[in-house]
């Protein structure tokens, strides 16, 4: 070890102890809902309740003692990291190519209805914060788009963007903005669901299921060994096979960052490249991470085909672990990392309430009117799944549909996963907005004109089938 380090010394332990009060948190947050009936049926998840948990919990330790429980870098990292990491992992999984084949319309229009409400989100957030500032001074309108960022793609993004228009362009406590309107989605998950539940129950049309009355995992087919699998343990754990996929293909995706931000600071892009570019290339390293774990996975499946490899080293069980922890991990640090001092600044407790408000209201009527028009049989799942993820997370959006559908027989859980591929191409535009709407009052009039034809030409585009419909009826 280094002149100057000791074991004993708060840094090589930081990491560590950030680490257990989040999981410990976890753990609390676990036992609470199960064994306090109402926090069950709320449907928030551990990782949400914990974070909260831990919030409180630092709150009180600084008003004793004046100092964090933490060093905010460390959550920070784990919230940035763990989104990257996550979807890695889940790319990395053997998909079902009949299942895929098979549902292709639906798993189509599920990420057109993702972008849909992406770019809905993102001009209700920038036309009521725009409202907002014929009243409040000092408002930050670009900040709208955070809501699509908080609330469509979860404190991950909510984090990247918020620290982002923090750093770049001023906007102050920008990060615990985004990460506060993240927290409220989680919220605006839960009672959404539970409305949308009880509405359904009120009718008789369903009945819901609790965690104690779901199958073990044997019984999903997903989860089961795939013929051919490495063994759990041999000279390399298959475990530790796992993590180093899913770390190799991440390290791949920093190396090819670098390599473009190396050309971005030669300067040959010019402003585009500083201002639009760079943030947008590692605010979403979770896409290059995904991008170039499908890389790692069509290697793999390359060499089998050659010969050259004669098993299967990616485990689809073990990949939704290490997605589901490395997700748990992010949701619990990212509202640990919300600074409530942020809560100081009057001028945010109005902006935050309307974004949620209008957020959530938006993101339910357009869920609802997707999923009525456009899945039939399967509406209400559709609906429980579409809003959770888009207010929360993918992991919320399942958490809700296993409220009635808890082993998955319905598409719905097969068509979040797979929609992703449609949600970034069709999504993409959405994207380039985020670095150019801060930059002046002019590109952020152009931002929301955009929105709005956007808007517009995707919701065509997603009812087409009943727009075509009733067309052919009038003929």
């Amino acid at each position: 070890m280094s002149a100057g380090v000791n074991f004993w010394d708060i840094s090589i332990w930081s990491f560590i102890i950030t680490l257990t009060i989040l999981l410990t948190a976890m753990m609390v947050a676990n036992f609470l809902r199960r064994v306090i009936k109402p926090l069950r049926k709320s449907l928030i998840p551990s990782s949400v309740l914990g974070g909260f948990l831990v919030l409180l919990a630092d709150f009180v330790f600084r008003e004793i003692t004046g100092n964090s429980m933490f060093n905010s870098t460390i959550l920070e990292a784990l919230t940035y990291h763990g989104l990257g990491l996550g979807f890695a992992a889940v790319a990395l999984k053997t998909t079902d190519r009949k299942a895929v084949n098979g549902n292709k319309k639906d798993i189509l229009n599920y990420g057109l209805t993702n972008v849909v409400v992406y770019v809905l989100q993102g001009f209700l957030g920038i036309a009521a914060l725009l409202l907002l500032g014929t009243v409040i001074t000092d408002t930050f309108p670009a900040a709208g788009l955070l809501l699509p960022m908080g609330y469509g793609q979860g404190p991950g993004q909510a984090f990247n963007w918020g620290h982002t228009y923090e750093t770049l362009w001023g906007f102050t406590n920008g990060m615990s903005f985004g990460l506060t309107i993240a927290a409220t989605g989680f919220i605006s998950a839960s009672l959404g669901g539970i409305l949308y539940l009880e509405r359904l129950k009120r009718k008789g049309l369903v009945k819901t299921t609790y965690e104690d009355e779901i199958l073990p995992y044997e019984n999903d087919e997903e989860n089961k060994p795939a013929r051919g699998e490495i063994p759990l343990s041999e000279s390399m754990d298959k475990l530790t096979v796992q993590i180093a996929l899913v770390f190799i293909a991440y390290a791949l995706a920093y190396i090819f960052m670098w390599g473009i931000n190396k050309i971005i600071l030669t300067g040959v892009l010019g402003d585009f490249g500083t201002n639009t570019l760079q943030p947008l290339i590692w605010g979403f390293n979770f896409l290059i991470s995904t991008v170039f774990a499908v890389l790692v996975k069509t290697v793999l499946r390359f060499l089998k085909k050659k010969r050259i490899m004669r098993r299967e080293y990616t485990s689809n069980f073990m990949q939704n672990r290490i997605s589901g922890f490395a997700f748990d991990i992010m949701v619990v640090a990212s509202i640990a990392a919300i600074k409530l001092a942020a809560f100081k600044v009057h001028s945010f407790i109005i902006p935050i309430i309307v974004l949620s408000v209008v957020g959530g209201i938006g993101t339910y009527f357009m869920c609802h009117l997707v999923s009525k028009k456009l899945f039939a049989g399967y509406e209400h799942e559709s609906f429980l799944v579409l809003f959770g993820t888009l207010t929360g997370t993918a992991s919320t959006g399942i958490i809700l549909l296993r409220e009635i559908d808890p082993q998955f027989k319905t598409p719905a859980a097969t068509n979040i996963v797979y929609q992703q591929l449609y949600a970034i191409l069709f999504g993409f535009p959405v994207l380039l907005l985020l670095g150019f709407a801060p930059q002046s009052s002019t590109n952020l009039l152009l931002t929301i004109i955009i929105l709005a034809v956007l808007l517009v030409g995707y919701s065509l585009l997603l009812f087409r089938s009943v727009i075509f419909k009733r067309k052919q009826k009038k003929v």
